[in-house]
């Protein structure tokens, strides 16, 4: 079996990195210089034609985008480790909340980025719908917060690669200025999952 791992400091790809540390499996690291250009190889667009991380390369076969990503990794060595739901109704739910991490929280995350700030033009940021995404982002939050009263981890009893997922667009959020202290359930589960060694190995610099 061969795994190689592309992947850039505090970009999407980090959550699947945090999957890889804590699964333990064995995998070729990659990092690449984002502001070098370095997904924009010919090389590396032969593998993901997106020129965007994270990529995962399974025995020379190419994967793209972090929800495909975490959940093949889950699929194939996660289960046997309890660190994923087998199939069943738990999986349902496991890919649910991956979904929604990625197409309404980090969305309308960045939304927010992308008009306020700096490394984006000003003629193109839009205060009203920044605003807008901020509003969107916390009630997001607020979601998070309520499915998380009274549990532990998000699917099941145990730690799982989606609570990994979830808590990692958590802290790159909270990194844009948004605060969980308010919210006691979310911060609470934010601070066990980032007490995990496998969080400090994943986003060291």
């Amino acid at each position: 079996m061969s795994l190689v791992f592309h992947y850039a400091p505090w970009s999407s790809a980090i959550t699947c990195l945090w999957a890889i540390e804590e699964l333990g499996v064995p995998c070729e690291r990659v990092k690449l210089d984002l502001q070098a250009k370095q997904t924009h190889t010919p090389e590396f667009l032969a593998l993901n034609p997106n020129g965007k991380v994270p990529l995962l390369v399974h025995d020379g076969v190419p994967i793209f985008e972090s929800i495909a990503i975490l959940a093949h990794l889950g699929e194939t060595f996660g289960v046997e480790k309890k660190l994923f739901p087998a199939p069943g109704i738990a999986r349902a739910q496991a890919l649910q909340w991956l979904a929604w991490s990625n197409a309404a929280l980090r969305d309308a995350a960045v939304r927010y980025m992308t008009n306020t700030a700096d490394q984006f033009p000003a003629e193109q940021r839009n205060a009203k719908v920044a605003e807008l995404a901020k509003a969107e982002t916390n009630k997001l939050f607020a979601i998070l917060d309520k499915h998380l009263a009274g549990k532990q981890w998000m699917v099941g009893d145990t730690f799982t690669l989606v609570d990994a997922h979830v808590a990692g667009a958590v802290t790159w959020i909270s990194g844009m200025g948004f605060d969980t202290k308010a919210l006691p359930a979310l911060d609470a589960w934010l601070e066990r999952c980032k007490a995990r060694p496998a969080f400090a190995v994943a986003w060291a610099p």
